[in-house]
C-alpha cells in the first residue's frame, strides 16, 4: 500500500491521481520476477486519468462489444456471481501485461456424449489447445478470454439443439476454469451456460432455449502503439542521431521480436512510429518495456494504446496538455471505460519515493540533520546558508 506521503508528493509533482507505485503482484516464474522487479526498481506508477465507472452494465456492455453482438444470441440472461469493485486493481492489470490474454476454458456435459469430439474438432479449428478431455469433460486453452467465451457460446447452442445441456467456464488456469464452473452451478444451477471474470467480478451468460448464431468468428479488434520520443532534438544535440537511430532499433527490434507488433510508418532515423499487436495487453507491454529502455538510455516517450491509430496518436499526445510542471514519460491506454496510465518517475523521483516507502529512518535522519543545522545557523547568525544543509542532504541521498 503506497504512503500517503508517497501519495502527495507524487500529486503535487504530477498533478494526477496515482493509484499505486510498483506492483503488488506475486511472481511464480523468472519472466514474472523479472516483470515485477522492474516494476518496483523503477518505481513505475500507475494513474487514473479518468476513473472507471464499473458496474453490471459496464461489464455487460464491454463484454458485448469485445465477444461480437453477432456472437451472441439475442435471449440470454446476464447473472453477477460476485460484483467487481468500482476500482482498478494494479496487480490484476500485471498479470494481464505479464502473462498475456492466454485463457483457459472448461466444458462439461451431464452424460457421456459423442458431442464431446465434435467440440474438439471445432476447439482446434479456433486455434485452440485441448489440455484434458474424457467422456463428460474437456479442458482446453485459447488465444484470448474473448475467443474462450465467444467459442464456448458456439458450443452450448449446439449442445441445445442437441438437447443437451453444455456448462462452461473460463479461467487463467485449468484448475481455475474448473473451480468457476463449480462456483456456476452452486449459484445459478445446472443450466446451459458460461462463467467468467471481468475486472475483479465474476458474471455469467445463461442460455434457456436453443439458439442458432451464424459461423462464429472473433472480432476483429485492432491494438495500436504509439510512441514518441520526447525532446527528440535535445536528445541527439547530446548524444548525436546515432544514439538516437540505436535506441528507436532497440524499442523496434524488441516490439517485433517478443510482443508480436506490426511496425508501420518507421524510417530509420526518425523518433516516432506506430505498431500493431493482436492484444492490448501485449500493447501496453511494448509500451511499458519502451519506456523503460528509452528511460536507461537517458531518454522519455510518450506512447499511447488505442484501437486506431488515430486514438493511440491523441493518447500519447494527451501528455502535452496535462498540467504537470514537466513532460512525463507516460504509456496512456483504456481500460473499462476510464483512461490510466503507467509513467516511469525521474531519478530523483524514485530516489525520494525509495526514501519514504523502504527507508523511513534514514528520511527522518535526514530531515533531522537539516533542522538541526539550519537551527545552529541560524542562532550563529547564519540562517541566510540554510540552503547549504539541503544540498548537502540531497548528495547524501543520491549516493547511499
Amino acid at each position: 500500500m503506497t504512503s500517503f506521503l508517497t501519495r502527495t508528493y507524487i500529486k503535487l509533482t504530477t498533478r494526477l491521481n496515482p493509484i499505486a507505485v510498483g506492483t503488488k503482484f506475486f511472481p511464480t516464474n523468472n519472466l514474472e520476477t523479472e516483470y515485477v522487479e522492474l516494476f518496483n526498481y523503477t518505481q513505475t506508477i500507475l494513474f487514473e486519468l479518468e476513473k472507471a465507472e464499473i458496474t453490471s452494465d459496464s461489464i455487460l456492455e464491454n463484454l458485448v462489444r469485445d465477444v461480437g453482438a453477432e456472437n451472441i444470441p439475442k435471449d440470454y440472461n446476464f447473472y453477477e456471481l460476485t460484483p467487481a469493485e468500482n476500482r482498478v486493481e494494479e496487480y490484476a492489470l500485471v498479470s494481464n501485461i505479464i502473462m498475456g490474454s492466454d485463457r483457459y476454458f472448461y466444458i462439461e456435459l451431464q452424460n457421456p456424449s459423442n458431442l464431446i469430439n465434435v467440440f474438439v474438432k471445432i476447439i482446434e479449428n479456433e486455434k485452440g489447445e485441448i489440455v484434458e478431455k474424457t467422456a463428460t469433460e474437456l479442458v482446453a486453452k485459447m488465444l484470448s478470454k474473448n475467443d474462450a467465451i465467444r467459442v464456448a457460446i458456439e458450443l452450448i447452442g449446439i449442445g441445445l439443439s442437441e438437447g443437451i445441456q453444455v456448462i462452461s467456464a473460463v479461467g487463467m488456469t485449468g484448475a481455475a476454469s474448473i473451480e468457476r464452473a463449480i462456483h456456476y452451478t452452486q449459484s445459478v444451477g445446472s443450466f446451459p451456460g458460461i462463467a467468467f471474470t471481468k475486472l475483479g467480478g465474476e458474471y455469467a451468460l445463461v442460455f434457456d432455449s436453443p439458439f442458432l448464431l451464424q459461423e462464429s468468428h472473433p472480432v476483429d479488434l485492432d491494438n495500436y502503439l504509439f510512441i514518441d520520443l520526447i525532446d527528440s532534438t535535445k536528445f541527439i544535440d547530446k548524444n548525436g542521431r546515432n544514439r538516437l537511430v540505436d535506441l528507436m532499433t532497440g524499442i523496434k527490434n524488441f516490439i517485433e521480436t517478443e510482443c508480436d507488433g506490426e511496425l508501420e510508418g518507421y524510417r530509420e532515423g526518425g523518433d516516432d512510429f506506430i505498431a500493431r499487436f493482436p492484444s492490448k495487453d501485449l500493447a501496453i507491454r511494448a509500451g511499458l518495456d519502451a519506456a523503460w529502455f528509452a528511460l536507461d538510455n537517458g531518454a522519455k516517450i510518450r506512447a499511447g494504446v488505442g484501437r486506431s491509430r488515430r486514438e493511440a496518436g491523441e493518447r500519447a499526445q494527451l501528455v502535452d496538455s496535462l498540467n504537470s510542471p514537466s513532460p512525463l514519460s507516460l504509456v496512456v491506454f483504456e481500460l473499462a471505460n476510464g483512461l490510466y496510465a503507467y509513467n516511469i518517475p525521474s531519478e530523483f523521483s524514485r530516489t525520494l519515493i525509495n526514501l519514504i516507502e523502504n527507508e523511513k529512518a534514514k528520511l527522518i535522519g535526514i530531515f533531522a540533520f537539516v533542522f538541526i543545522f539550519v537551527y545552529i545557523l541560524s542562532v550563529l547568525g547564519l540562517g541566510m546558508f540554510g540552503f547549504v544543509a539541503i544540498i548537502i542532504a540531497l548528495v547524501y541521498a543520491f549516493v547511499s
